[in-house]
């Protein structure tokens, strides 16, 4: 949830909790077309209530995204710092990744505006892998062209597969090991230039970790 509202009172927190909870139970079962006052009911508050703390659905929405960011992929994120196999960590984050997009990939394709509501994830996300991403070439495991502004497009390739996908639970998986093939330096051809593909915010570098590494 937002982090620049401010802290909630320990009952305003449970019914936060509460509807959140019963926002994913909904969402997952009818998509997000479910009334809210249907939400505020299987949460157990009166709609003023869940109104106070959400005044529009895409903040709900949001909400439900943050809460299952924070369950399935910080944890991830955790463990893959202190993973010492540097590539084991890495792949452990997308899979956390890709995982959490199949399986709430209903609400981001019913979502009327995807990329308002996973921004401020996609920040943090990008951030943290590119630090594992960096360890891993660092220990000659990831080849050494692989840029920071290369891996959102990566990720967002991996995940447009679920649109195709029978299966979207289980499909990117085939996926994800071709792209970490790709990654590996042992066979690995030397890249086509990147002029024109990175972001035009920020310095250009030479590596996801930063400058001075060749």
């Amino acid at each position: 949830m937002s982090t620049s509202r401010p802290p909630l009172r320990a009952d305003a927190a449970r019914n936060a909790e509460r509807l959140v909870r019963a926002a994913r139970s909904a969402f997952a079962e009818s998509g997000l077309d479910v009334p809210l006052d249907e939400v505020a009911r299987r949460a157990g508050v009166g709609v003023a209530t869940l109104y106070r703390r959400f005044p529009s659905k895409e903040e709900l929405i949001q909400a439900v995204l943050e809460s299952c960011y924070a369950e399935r992929v910080e944890p991830a994120i955790t463990r893959a710092l202190a993973d010492e196999d540097p590539w084991r960590g890495m792949v452990t984050v997308l899979e956390a990744a890709l995982a959490l997009a199949a399986e709430e990939f209903g609400i981001l394709q019913a979502a009327r505006d995807p990329a308002a509501l996973t921004s401020g994830l996609e920040s943090r996300f990008f951030a943290a892998l590119a630090a594992l991403v960096e360890r891993a070439q660092q220990a000659g495991l990831v080849r050494a062209d692989l840029h920071r502004d290369d891996l959102p497009r990566l990720v967002f390739m991996l995940v447009s597969t679920l649109r195709t996908a029978e299966r979207p639970a289980a499909g990117w998986r085939r996926y994800l090991s071709l792209l970490l093939d790709a990654l590996r330096p042992a066979a690995a051809h030397p890249l086509p230039p990147d002029t024109g593909l990175r972001r035009r915010t920020g310095p250009s570098r030479a590596q996801c970790g930063g400058p001075g590494r060749s």
